[in-house]
């Protein structure tokens, strides 16, 4: 039996969704820009106001939703191994207890109530519990791939953005985060396969029903300084490739580094599924559409994510110099050990903020979060009086009054 028949088996796919996808294999190999690639599901980890990077040791201001390892705390000091404190991954592989996290995606109902809008499975990823699909892309043009270092944590994206005019309409920065507007059952346009290129994919969120839900696209920058493992914006230290993207927007995963960043790491990519299905018969008959990302953001300018590393020795390493199939299948790269659907969706975490963020209809968003159309940057709501003290931990300052993205830390360097 083929590698990619048992898979697909395994997660319960038909023989005729096996084949088809052998197919898809086939044309990706003759495609001109194929990347060898790690591609694989993380299930739910707990969803929550916690984010260690931005607001470390306190409540954040808005919902996320968090995946990988559990050992994802409120604070997470950058000089603990994290792949050894983890006892369990939401992740496909053993090795990693990296955690990576988004922004949450919220339904507004004619009554002004909020519901949080649930993940599914993306395409060919098994049954994972919601969660995300995560890529460690490699560079087309056979450049050596520098695995994140243990430390390495990086954000991208700003969650009080509220237009796309200060980014160039072409340019990585300007196509870094968008949403794909799917056709019914994973539909899309075959001419634009690449996340951010088409008539589907927009840096707006979709301004019509979707027949299949939306995917949140996010690439993060793949240059490093190749010194600073997170400095105290979380972001400078790496930068994306140079030029304008081509049509195809392959410039993610190819290009050159520039010579202030000019270490070439995986291009960290995330895919969330929002099943917004459900919602379509409710669409506002006024032209506007009704989703809001958690930190009150109607556009989804805003949307933003989170990484925080976590492979247990040098295993994210060995997975780039061994695992070069270009699809992304699990058990392609024997480098690692590939979890079940069940043992990744038993791995979870208790929330700790006394709060409820899903499953019901709110009166507001959780946390001090109104929605903000702008197109001037978003502002925190002063004096808020949202829970700030996590269950079991101690008071800590509220987060609403700040008004900076990052709270300012010392940079970590490599020795």
């Amino acid at each position: 039996m083929s590698v990619t028949r048992h898979f697909w088996e395994r997660y319960g796919c038909s023989r005729s969704t096996a084949m088809k996808w052998a197919v898809l294999l086939a044309l990706a190999s003759a495609a001109p820009y194929a990347n060898a690639m790690l591609r694989f599901p993380c299930a739910q980890l707990v969803t929550q106001r916690f984010d260690p990077l931005v607001t470390p040791g306190q409540v954040s201001p808005h919902v996320h939703q968090i995946v990988g390892g559990n050992a994802f705390d409120i604070a997470m000091d950058p000089s603990i191994d994290y792949a050894k404190q983890a006892t369990c991954t939401t992740c496909r592989f053993k090795e990693n207890s990296s955690n990576y996290w988004t922004a949450v995606l919220y339904f507004k109902h004619s009554n002004g109530s909020y519901i949080r809008v649930p993940q599914m499975a993306n395409q060919f990823t098994g049954s994972p519990n919601g969660g995300m699909t995560v890529y460690y892309i490699q560079p087309s043009n056979n450049q050596k791939v520098t695995a994140f270092p243990k430390g390495f944590r990086m954000i991208v994206g700003n969650p009080f953005l509220r237009n796309g005019t200060t980014m160039g309409q072409n340019t990585p920065q300007g196509k870094a985060i968008t949403n794909r507007c799917f056709n019914a059952n994973f539909g899309s346009d075959n001419a634009y396969p690449h996340p951010g290129t088409g008539p589907l994919d927009t840096v707006e969120l979709p301004k019509k029903a979707c027949a299949g839900g939306i995917r949140s696209n996010i690439f993060f920058p793949s240059c490093w300084n190749g010194k600073d493992l997170d400095p105290a914006d979380h972001a400078s230290h790496m930068a994306y490739p140079t030029g304008d993207l081509p049509r195809d927007g392959n410039l993610f995963m190819g290009g050159s580094c520039p010579s202030s960043h000019p270490v070439r790491m995986p291009t960290l990519f995330f895919e969330i599924v929002w099943d917004t299905r459900q919602f379509n018969n409710m669409w506002p008959t006024d032209g506007s559409q009704p989703f809001i990302f958690s930190q009150g953001d109607p556009t989804g300018f805003g949307q933003h994510a989170d990484y925080v590393f976590g492979w247990d020795g040098d295993a994210l390493q060995r997975a780039m110099d061994q695992c070069t199939d270009i699809s992304g299948v699990p058990e392609q790269c024997r480098a690692l050990t590939v979890l079940s659907d069940s043992q990744i969706n038993s791995c979870k975490q208790q929330v700790r903020v006394d709060e409820v963020v899903e499953g019901r209809y709110l009166a507001a968003l959780p946390g001090c979060n109104p929605s903000q159309n702008g197109p001037a940057p978003a502002t925190m709501i002063q004096n808020c009086n949202a829970i700030s003290t996590p269950i079991g931990g101690q008071p800590t300052a509220t987060a609403g009054p700040t008004t900076t993205v990052v709270s300012p830390q010392p940079t970590t360097t490599v020795d």
